[in-house]
C-alpha cells in the first residue's frame, strides 16, 4: 500500500489529501480499482480522526483505493476548548470546503493511471459535516460554481455515488429544532459551527436554505447510500429522511438505513473508532457491510471522460 499526504493548495499546509493506494500484483487480476474519497465530520470546526484513516483502511481491506480529505475547517485542530476558542479561520466559509473536495476529485482523476483508479467508479463518503460536504458535491457538481473556479468541464466533478453517515443536509430543519429544544449547550455548538461554514452564528432563513443540499436534489444527483440513528441528538435523523424523500421524488436510486438507537458520531460503531462507550453500537455496525453490498450490487453507469487535466 502506498500512503502519501498530498498538499492540495500550494500555500496551504492544512488542506491535504492522504492516499491509501493498494499495490497491484501479478497474482491479482484487478488493475483499475474503485475509489472512495472520505470526508470526516467535525462540525466544520475540525476533521475527526475517528472518521478518517479507520474508514479508509476498512474500505482498502475490501479492495478500494481510498483517500482522506482534510478540508478547510475553522480551527484545524482536534482538541478544542469550547470555553476558550482559539482564533478561527475565516477561510472555512462555504464554498471553500467544496472547492477543496473539487480539487481532491480532480487530483484523483489526474493521477488515475499512476494510482490505478477506475475513473468510472469514484465515490464520496462523508460523515456529519463531511456528509454535508459530500452531498453538496452530489447536488452541485454540475453547477457553474466549480466549473468557473477550476476552468474544467463539470463532468470531472461528478461522483458515481455518495455514502452519507448521519449527515447534515437540511439547515432549515436544524434551526427549527434548535429553537424548539432551546438547549444552551446545543445552541452554543450550532452557533460556532454556523460561524465556521456560514461566517455568522445566526444566518438568515434564506442563507440556511441556500446551504442545504436537500433543496438541490435533481436528476443529476448520483445514487446515494445513507445511514443514521433515530435517536441522534445532535443531527436529527430527519435530515436523512428529508433527503431521501427528495431523492425519491426525482427517482434517484438510494438506500436509507435507520437504526433505532445510537448517538451521533458513531463512525465504524466499534472499538476501533470509539473514544467512549456510546460509540460502540453492534446493531448499527452493520452499516459498513450494507454499504459494501450497495456498492457491489449496483451497476453504475459508465461516464466516459475524454478531458485532459493539466
Amino acid at each position: 500500500m502506498r500512503i502519501n499526504k498530498i498538499k492540495l493548495w500550494e500555500n496551504n499546509n492544512e488542506v491535504t489529501l492522504t492516499s491509501y493506494i493498494l499495490d497491484n500484483s501479478q497474482e491479482i487480476k484487478i488493475k483499475r480499482r474503485p475509489t472512495v474519497i472520505i470526508c470526516p465530520g467535525g462540525g466544520f470546526l475540525m476533521t475527526s480522526d475517528r472518521e478518517a484513516e479507520p474508514i479508509a483502511i476498512k474500505f482498502a481491506g475490501e479492495g478500494y483505493n481510498t483517500f482522506v480529505l482534510r478540508y478547510t475547517t475553522h480551527f484545524n485542530k482536534q482538541n478544542i476548548d469550547f470555553n476558550n476558542f482559539p482564533r478561527g479561520n475565516e477561510d472555512s466559509i462555504y464554498p471553500q470546503p467544496l472547492f477543496d473536495l473539487g480539487k481532491a476529485i480532480l487530483t484523483v482523476r489526474k493521477n488515475a493511471d499512476d494510482w490505478s483508479v477506475d475513473t468510472n467508479k469514484i465515490f464520496v463518503c462523508g460523515f456529519s459535516a463531511g456528509g454535508h460536504l459530500a452531498a453538496s458535491l452530489g447536488v452541485h457538481w454540475n453547477d457553474n460554481l466549480l466549473k468557473e473556479k477550476f476552468k474544467v468541464e463539470n463532468e470531472l466533478f461528478r461522483p458515481n455515488g455518495l455514502i452519507l453517515g448521519y449527515p447534515v443536509l437540511d439547515y432549515s430543519l436544524m434551526e427549527a429544532l434548535k429553537l424548539e429544544k432551546n438547549d444552551k449547550s446545543l445552541n452554543e455548538f450550532w452557533e460556532i459551527s454556523n460561524k465556521a461554514i456560514f461566517g455568522e452564528p445566526n444566518p438568515s432563513q434564506e442563507y440556511l436554505k441556500k446551504l442545504s443540499p436537500v433543496n438541490y436534489v435533481s436528476d443529476n444527483t448520483p445514487p446515494t447510500f445513507m445511514w443514521h440513528t433515530a435517536s441522534d441528538g445532535l443531527v436529527s435523523v430527519r435530515n436523512s429522511l428529508n433527503f431521501a424523500t427528495e431523492l425519491s421524488k426525482k427517482e434517484i436510486p438510494y438506500e436509507l438505513h435507520i437504526f433505532e438507537n445510537g448517538g451521533h458520531g458513531l463512525a465504524l460503531c466499534n472499538e476501533v473508532t470509539a473514544n467512549e462507550p456510546v460509540h460502540v453500537n453492534k446493531n448499527a455496525e452493520v452499516w459498513f457491510d450494507m454499504a459494501l453490498a450497495w456498492l457491489k450490487k449496483y451497476e453504475f453507469q459508465d461516464v466516459k471522460l475524454s478531458y485532459v487535466l493539466d
